[in-house]
């Protein structure tokens, strides 16, 4: 039997907070992230809205000119990483070094820093582009940064699976850790994507809300939704062997006791319309975790607030747990949040740590008309108090890939 893999440090930069306590004591208390596009001139867009990270001074974490080497999700990344590796109480050694990795994933990388070196390509010539182009625009950027700063030489890299991108690092961090490969992993993602042409991107395929009067978009589950609002930040989770973690006497947070992903093999943007995919992530997700469909007191849904996603999700759950799913616990913390591409799984994973541990479920807020084809418990815009034992994560992307974690209180 292999050994169980637990969580000892958390950390996060968001659009509800710039720490783990100030984003989940907003999420319980309904706040939403969304606000008019501060970070470029959105006059020209259709989208004028966003979940941007608020009041986040990179120079109040690192030296100004290491900040300005940094892509914004790679200081996400960074700062996220800090907060973890604070709590976890970790210290690196020359022995230990080796056997700590780190996976912070990115499903786009520096989305900005590749955007402004065209325009400078365009208007000044190749020779006025950064060199330090490379290191901003890659999608592993966080990863290495991270091992850098805090000098860990396990294996490091990054996973890019659209949506999924930061639940799949979780998951490779786990089969990892499960496989002896190591005996720490630094797990999550970071994405920076409020960017003109990430939000002209999605707004393309009509993915987006358009509503300028954000009081209530994003609506998941809602039948008047009318698309996702896009968001940015990160989110890093320490993940540990049982053993090593209680050899060095650390404060156990939870336990990460399954993972699985699917492939809907379907289309490249849109979801299996019967959530097959999704039904059968969510079902090896709990066989591997040795979790009964009766064990599991809340689910965190992908839950973007798109007509087509909403809908596929929740036939999703209904085909995973039957009947079981109407008395299920649901919500999308992407109301709030907004959609953190990549990274929005990784921050939802802790989501549903922060629920084991302290007995609330976050909400779904902006829920009002009831959809017939979204018809579960969908948490409606007041958190809940209920002591549970097992939540888990969804985590859907674009390629039609689907990855679910499983969190279990720890005992």
């Amino acid at each position: 039997m292999s050994e169980r893999i637990v969580i000892t440090g958390m950390g996060t930069v968001s659009p509800l907070g710039l720490n783990v306590r100030e984003t989940w004591e907003n999420a319980i208390h309904g706040v939403s992230g969304v606000a008019p596009i501060t970070l470029f001139d959105a006059s020209n867009s259709l989208v004028k809205i966003a979940c941007e990270v608020k009041n986040f001074v990179p120079e109040r974490y690192m030296d100004a000119r290491e900040a300005r080497r940094r892509d914004r999700f790679e200081q996400f990344a960074t700062v996220a990483a800090r907060e973890a590796w604070e709590q976890s109480g970790l210290e690196v050694t020359e022995e230990n070094a080796g056997r700590i990795g780190v996976v912070i994933s990115s499903a786009i990388g520096g989305l900005k820093s590749l955007q402004d070196a065209i325009f400078t390509l365009k208007d000044e010539g190749p020779r006025k582009v950064s060199p330090f182009l490379i290191p901003m625009l890659m999608a592993n950027g966080g990863a290495g940064l991270v091992s850098i700063d805090l000098g860990l030489k396990g294996p490091s890299f990054s996973v890019a699976s659209a949506c999924a991108s930061g639940a799949d690092g979780i998951g490779m961090a786990w089969m990892m850790l499960r496989a002896g490969m190591v005996d720490v992993v630094l797990a999550g993602a970071a994405e920076a994507t409020v960017t003109p042409t990430g939000i002209a991107a999605f707004d393309r395929i009509g993915a987006m809300s358009r509503r300028e009067d954000y009081s209530m978009t994003p609506q998941p589950f809602d039948k008047n939704r009318d698309g996702l609002v896009m968001g940015e930040g990160a989110a890093v989770l320490v993940l540990e062997r049982e053993s090593h973690a209680r050899a060095r006497g650390a404060e156990i947070l939870a336990e990460l006791a399954g993972y699985a992903a699917t492939a809907d093999a379907y289309h490249v943007t849109a979801p299996d319309e019967g959530g097959r995919g999704g039904a059968a992530a969510i079902r090896k997700a709990l066989e591997v975790a040795g979790v009964a469909l009766d064990e599991v007191g809340y689910i965190n849904a992908h839950g973007t607030a798109t007509p087509l996603n909403d809908v596929a999700e929740t036939r999703a759950i209904k085909s995973a747990f039957g009947a079981l799913a109407y008395s299920i616990p649901v919500s999308s913390t992407k109301s709030m949040t907004g959609h953190m591409m990549g990274a929005t799984g990784a921050l939802e994973a802790i989501f549903c740590v922060q629920a084991v541990r302290e007995g609330i479920l976050p909400p779904t807020i902006h829920y009002q008309t009831p959809d017939p084809e979204c018809d579960l418990d969908y948490i409606p815009n007041q958190a809940r108090e209920k002591k549970i034992e097992v939540a888990i994560s969804n985590a859907f992307g674009f390629g039609g890939h689907n990855a679910v974690l499983v969190i279990r209180r720890w005992k």
